[in-house]
């Protein structure tokens, strides 16, 4: 009898004993006997700390309503597990699932596989099925030794190197990127979406051969007029040009109120609405996945007008989602400090007076210290949520209590078993001008968007 979804996951993770085991051979003998199924003709890569799914989603919006079809690969998911594998703008079916993981089961003859691993042979043989034009993978963690890597995309992007995944990755910056900049490819565009991003990643992505693209070097986000889109014939009559527009300072130049402008060195301009996606770190996004699209010049028309309208339609499901007004409550699933120090500078841009009560899961490996300093002053109470009973990685309640309280001494930190609980009593205990921030995980960020 065949099994359903829910039983195939199960097995799946019954299968290997272990999570995460970063390594390519096993992946790549079962996908070679599977055939090696190439994803598309063009496929992109998406690789970095945070603002991956959001890159994802913004490069599928955009290449959607160009009129291409794709194909997208993100991980972890929310609600359910399909969400994980979106054909032309949908989620895959459970039908579909079982019947690559039943071609997959095949293919491995007594080859073990992860749950991720599964999962990203899924991706490639039900988007190798499906006639795209353009497949779009977001890389599960680090980058050199992930499954995703099995493919040579066309274009790699890295969106921010920080730190996270230590145990795996390495314990500085430098280290991460190197891992991050495996996913490159030489001879073909690295899209390195950081201002400053570590000298490691450079370095290694020149070591590879690729063609290093990074904000503020090759292209930029400013106040200019329009000049051009990014169609093929425009890009074409400037392919000779490679005059440099005025050079902005590292840290940007502020965009006049509602729009924004994206340049490249090669003289191309696009004057922008803001993302519908919201905070700061958003726009840093846009800009990436637009150098991306970009990079691939007459492979892909892309008209300027298209490139608006999926800026001001695209939004991501966990992204500073408001999930209810009067007190405004907030998800995110930032869950390392280069995210807490987003959302901190977007709660430092808003209007709001009332006060900030965070509601705040952790898994055991994250730097709960880190996150938490990142937003300090700017929390009144902290409502602290165990996921112990989500997942044996989950820190229970009392054990993130005692991270955050030596983080942050004197807080006002109080402690729920789970975090319906915590979201209830902080709902309660918030006004109608006060804010509610639920973050810290995909599970802090499911559970929310449940119920």
């Amino acid at each position: 009898m065949s099994r359903t979804l829910g039983e195939w996951l199960a097995y799946q993770e019954r299968t290997h004993p272990r999570d995460i085991e970063l390594g390519l051979e096993r992946v790549r003998t079962v996908w070679k006997a599977m055939g090696a199924p190439r994803p598309a003709p063009i496929v992109i890569t998406v690789g970095g700390t945070n603002g991956k799914g959001s890159t994802v989603a913004l490069l599928e919006g955009m290449l959607r309503a160009a009129g291409y079809r794709t194909g997208c690969y993100t991980s972890p998911h929310l609600l359910r597990y399909n969400e994980r594998i979106r054909i032309d703008g949908e989620d895959v079916t459970d039908e579909a699932l079982i019947a690559s993981f039943e071609r997959i089961e095949t293919a491995r003859g007594d080859i073990p596989q992860t749950y991720f691993e599964f999962g990203t042979l899924a991706a490639l043989d039900l988007m190798a099925r499906a006639s795209l034009d353009v497949a779009i993978l977001e890389v599960g963690l680090g980058g050199r030794l992930d499954a995703v890597n099995i493919v040579d995309a066309d274009v790699a992007v890295i969106t921010t190197v920080d730190l996270d995944h230590q145990d795996w990755l390495g314990s500085d910056r430098d280290s991460i990127g190197r891992e991050k900049a495996g996913i490159a490819r030489a001879g073909r565009p690295a899209i390195v979406g950081e201002l400053s991003p570590p000298q490691g990643l450079l370095d290694a992505l020149r070591s590879i051969g690729a063609t290093v693209i990074q904000a503020g070097e090759a292209f930029f986000v400013g106040a200019h007029p329009v000049r051009d889109s990014l169609s093929p014939q425009s890009l074409a009559s400037r392919a000779s040009s490679q005059a440099r527009p005025q050079d902005m300072s590292r840290a940007g130049r502020a965009p006049t109120v509602g729009t924004w402008q994206w340049e490249h060195r090669d003289g191309t301009s696009l004057d922008l609405p803001e993302p519908a996606l919201a905070a700061p770190v958003q726009l840093a996004n846009a800009a990436t996945a637009i150098a991306a699209i970009h990079s691939l010049g007459t492979r892909l028309d892309v008209p300027l007008d298209v490139i608006r309208s999926a800026l001001s339609a695209v939004r991501v499901p966990g992204r500073l989602q408001c999930i209810a007004e009067r007190p405004r409550t907030l998800v995110d699933v930032g869950h390392n400090p280069q995210a807490a120090r987003a959302l901190a500078a977007w709660l430092d841009g808003e209007p709001n007076s009332g006060k900030v009560f965070a509601v705040y899961g952790a898994l055991a490996d994250k730097d709960v210290g880190g996150v938490v300093q990142a937003l300090g002053p700017r929390v009144d109470r902290w409502f602290l949520a165990g996921l112990d009973a989500d997942t044996p990685r989950g820190l229970d309640a009392g054990a993130l209590a005692a991270k955050v309280n030596a983080a942050l001494p004197g807080a006002d930190v109080v402690v729920f078993t789970n975090v319906a609980q915590a979201r209830a009593a902080a709902r309660k205990a918030a006004g109608e001008a006060d804010t509610v921030l639920l973050f810290g995980s995909f599970f802090v960020a499911a559970a929310a968007l449940a119920g």
